[in-house]
């Protein structure tokens, strides 16, 4: 029995030090994954921001729904900014692997700006919705001026 547990433990050890960029067979993947994220992000994101600017009609329950899946996925892509993703079909600028840490700092930044918009969606008010949404663009736009060509 001590060796049964001695291996799972192991084994998860192991499994749990790996980094996250080896979920990944190739560089192109990560890539692949990360847009797509961010796609979902956005999509989920527009439909919030849209009601906020009063381009959609709006509807609580479907802006607290998508804030919710917005702040999740917000979470995903970066795993997907691994090592070997700077080249190919993207956007990226070289920027991210060479100032990581503001990066990381900026992608902080605004999964805290969408977890303060869940919060507000989760209110029911759209007063509060468009205050959170002013910050969630703001962090989006200093992330996009500074690593997104």
């Amino acid at each position: 029995m001590k060796k049964l547990i001695s291996t799972a433990l192991a084994f998860a050890a192991i499994t749990m030090a790996l980094p996250a960029a080896a979920q990944f067979a190739k560089p192109e993947d990560a890539i692949k994954y990360r847009k797509n994220a961010l796609f979902v992000m956005q999509q989920n994101y527009a439909r919030v921001a849209g009601m906020a600017a009063g381009r959609v009609p709006f509807d609580a329950k479907v802006a607290a729904d998508s804030a919710a899946n917005a702040e999740f996925v917000s979470k995903l892509p970066w795993a997907g900014f691994g090592e070997g993703t700077d080249k190919g079909d993207t956007k990226a600028k070289a920027e991210i692997w060479t100032d990581k840490a503001k990066f990381d700092d900026y992608a902080q930044k605004m999964q805290a700006e969408m977890g303060k918009l869940n919060a507000a969606a989760k209110t029911g008010s759209l007063d509060a919705i468009k205050a959170a949404v002013g910050a969630v663009n703001g962090s989006c736009k200093a992330c996009h001026d500074a690593f997104r060509s």
